[in-house]
């Protein structure tokens, strides 16, 4: 099968959907099918991109969701996605966030092979497809097959097109993270290390962990938190840091994948607190791939992957005093944390690539046969 993978986020930038979409493609490509990903770059960037990359578009910095989305607003890409369908003649073209603009709205435009959508985002706030709902239905028409990540993200986009998705998650590449990982030897010393890993965002809720450690840090002294992540630290973490003169806090900043596998593997607990805007929550995979106990918020996009005292303990988002509580229960009981840990390790296996790339290879044929059947008819 010939497969077009294409990403409005600009490939040369780390983040969720491009990571979703690269190890599904190597995935599908290891199954026999060839793939090309078409998504927008940044030239400065662009050295050691992935070979079945397309780059089309210069993509600019828009902020997004609480975040950033590195997308192509140039209108200029049209004629080169036109020549590029037409040459290569795909079976599918699988588009992610396919209502995002620029590129997937032109691939829409120019396909007439069968178009399959997974929608990623779960941002709290709708108002990109409330205000556009009446324009984008006309590229929504094209799309053959719905997918979402997760029921977070069905909730995002159903009340404005409402048609049936089918809910395939993000993966895992699980031999990242088994016991052949180091640990990281400098935080082997006898404290218990809790982690966090997330972008410095204020709605990754890393505000309400640092208040918790501050209030569990009297009860427990030998306890360490080590924060992982890109970006600057807001004026509000800095302000709960600098007032309450947390001591054991490490923020150890952006790292390359290999090291971020030690890091779970050097953690004792796990902890994202995010305030929402999260539509599935890749981090809960990867402690649980490391056999870690989570605590997490209860919110929609954790709250369909962490079943409360079966894998970790939810609680509610903003809540600093349920946070710390929840930190004393896992800090009190090694055995809770084994038993949990443990579970969490038997449920990811579900979410292994080979897994969730055969799932969305059995979408594609049965939407393939469900479109001939219709154009035949």
């Amino acid at each position: 099968m010939k497969i077009a993978q294409v990403s409005p986020y600009d490939f040369t930038w780390p983040g969720g959907v491009t990571e979703h979409i690269s190890h599904l493609s190597h995935q599908l490509i290891n199954m026999g099918h060839q793939v090309k990903i078409l998504a927008p770059y940044s030239p400065g960037r662009a050295s050691g991109l992935d070979p079945n990359v397309v780059p089309i578009g210069r993509s600019l910095p828009i902020p997004a969701g609480g975040s950033i989305a590195r997308i192509s607003l140039s209108p200029w890409i049209y004629r080169q996605v036109r020549r590029l369908i037409k040459e290569e003649q795909f079976d599918v073209v699988h588009l992610h966030e396919p209502m995002a603009p620029y590129l997937n709205l032109a691939v829409l435009q120019c396909s007439d092979a069968v178009n399959i959508g997974t929608f990623h985002a779960y941002h709290g706030s709708t108002r990109w497809y409330f205000w556009s709902k009446s324009i984008l239905k006309y590229w929504f028409k094209k799309l053959d097959g719905h997918i979402a990540v997760s029921p977070a993200a069905i909730s995002h986009v159903q009340p404005f097109f409402p048609v049936d998705y089918d809910v395939i998650p993000n993966g895992i590449d699980l031999g990242n993270f088994d016991e052949s990982v180091d640990p990281i030897p400098q935080y082997r010393d006898g404290k218990l290390n809790i982690l966090f890993v997330g972008r410095m965002e204020k709605r990754k809720g890393l505000k309400y962990l640092l208040e918790a450690f501050g209030q569990a840090k009297w009860d427990y002294p030998n306890i360490r938190l080590i924060v992982v992540g890109p970006g600057k630290l807001d004026k509000y973490c800095q302000r709960v840091v600098s007032e309450r003169n947390l001591q054991d806090v490490i923020f150890v900043g952006a790292v390359d994948s290999n090291t971020l596998y030690r890091y779970y593997r050097t953690a004792d607990i796990f902890c994202t607190p995010a305030t929402g805007k999260e539509s599935f929550g890749i981090v809960l995979l990867e402690a649980m791939a490391s056999s870690k106990p989570i605590l997490a918020t209860s919110i929609l996009g954790y709250a369909s992957i962490i079943k409360h005292g079966h894998q970790g303990f939810l609680v509610p988002p903003r809540d600093t005093n349920a946070l710390a509580k929840g930190l004393g229960v896992l800090i009190e009981n090694p055995e809770l944390r084994k038993e949990l840990g443990a579970r969490g390790r038997m449920v990811v296996d579900q979410y292994r690539w080979e897994i969730v790339a055969q799932q969305v290879l059995d979408y594609y044929s049965k939407t393939i046969e469900m479109s001939h059947g219709t154009k035949d008819s």
